[in-house]
């Protein structure tokens, strides 16, 4: 005896009332189309729950509906694009398109190359005959509903506006997110104020970024590197989201490559540096000096820790004239250091001050550096310095991709 054919889910729900079939006005139009939905949706989750029900006994080797979580993310991606967007635990992992500025398009690059989920994005950077920007963002309808980043370089006043007009108009495009990856927060020296009258353009610049306008996924998160002062973070206001990174893990990874890891002593110029940094590098024996005066002089001395037979590596946020740690380096050499080298995460050097730093060949730290290592936060001192003992370059391309891919 033949089966009885399988009823359509839909056959279980009333039909639909006989006073439909004579529908005249827009009110009972309305009333019919809303119905119709209704009975539509049910009729969907009975299918649902028909499939779920056949699909437990699925042979292996067949994907089926997580529980919890629903249909697995290939069910709903065109096939051109399911295997190339899965990572190997089978989620979709998002895609970035990151912009960038003139200064930092190298740095972009490397970041890009760090992940195939990440994909360098031009702007033209142009100006009108009176010198304001004239600025465009290809491709605009391209990146809707795309997770989309901007890497920034605020390395003069001059520059800070046009690529403003970008950060404001990205999230506005309807994109799914926006982060703004501004390595080196400029103004963080000019953090409070010692006398009525000063102005404290962090806090000024804080409110600038806590203003961008949100995208679809929210407020704008913000990447930066060993912000100069830890208060800082409290400049920000609700409408941004700082995610606030360092760059001594790459210093120590560079230290365990040198041929005398284990001979490493780590020196901080003042007691800020020492609280900014001291918990990062904590299995380092640790030396602290401090300026003291002099007369109506400022000196530099050891406050605590021996440098005597060492390799003293002097770590910073950041360099400005290089004055500070050049009389690092001449105390600590004074006292017995075998070698001295430094660790900055922003190296500024304003008016090629790196032209100071001199190399040291071996056996001689009062004269120079063994190393002079800074990373590529500020895009035109590498240029300055590149392949110029005693500078090393240490590259956040790895740390901001994986900051992006968050």
């Amino acid at each position: 005896m033949a089966a009885a054919p399988h009823p359509h889910p839909s056959s279980s729900f009333p039909r639909i009332p006989s006073f439909f079939s004579s529908v005249t006005s827009s009110s009972n139009l309305l009333l019919y189309s809303s119905f119709h939905r209704l009975r539509l949706r049910l009729a969907c989750k009975s299918e649902l729950r028909s499939f779920d029900h056949h699909s437990s006994s699925s042979p292996k080797g067949i994907t089926t509906a997580d529980p919890i979580h629903g249909p697995p993310a290939t069910a709903f991606l065109p096939m051109a694009a399911s295997s190339s967007f899965l990572d190997s635990s089978g989620e979709s992992p998002k895609k970035v398109c990151l912009f960038y500025c003139p200064e930092t398009k190298p740095l972009a690059e490397s970041v890009a190359a760090q992940s195939d989920y990440i994909e360098p994005c031009g702007i033209h950077w142009r100006t009108f005959d009176d010198g304001f920007p004239n600025l465009f963002i290809p491709n605009a309808q391209g990146i809707r509903g795309q997770h989309v980043a901007f890497l920034a370089s605020f390395s003069s006043p001059g520059v800070i506006f046009e690529q403003l007009s970008i950060i404001y108009a990205l999230p506005k495009l309807f994109v799914s997110s926006f982060t703004l990856v501004l390595p080196f927060f400029p103004t963080g020296t000019s953090e409070r104020m010692e006398d009525e009258g000063d102005v404290a353009t962090a806090f000024t610049l804080a409110r600038i970024l806590s203003n961008v306008p949100i995208s679809r996924g929210g407020p704008t998160s913000l990447v930066t590197f060993d912000i100069h002062a830890l208060q800082e973070r409290f400049y920000f206001g609700d409408n941004i989201l700082p995610c606030f990174e360092s760059g001594i893990p790459l210093l120590k990874n560079r230290l365990q490559q040198l041929p005398d890891s284990d001979n490493i002593s780590i020196a901080f110029p003042d007691d800020g540096a020492w609280k900014r940094f001291h918990k990062q590098l904590q299995h380092f024996p640790t030396i602290v000096c401090a300026k003291v005066r002099e007369g109506e002089k400022r000196i530099v001395r050891i406050k605590e820790g021996d440098p005597v037979g060492k390799h003293v590596v002097i770590v910073d946020d950041l360099v400005q004239s290089g004055g500070t740690l050049i009389e690092c380096q001449k105390v600590l050499a004074a006292h017995g250091a075998a070698k001295v080298s430094a660790y900055v995460t922003h190296g500024i050097f304003p008016k090629k001050s790196w032209e100071r730093f001199k190399h040291d060949k071996g056996g001689n730290p009062e004269d120079g550096m063994a190393y002079f290592w800074i990373t590529d936060s500020c895009p035109k001192t590498v240029v300055d310095v590149m392949n110029k003992p005693p500078f090393e370059v240490l590259s956040l391309a790895n740390s901001i991709a994986a900051s992006l891919l968050i």
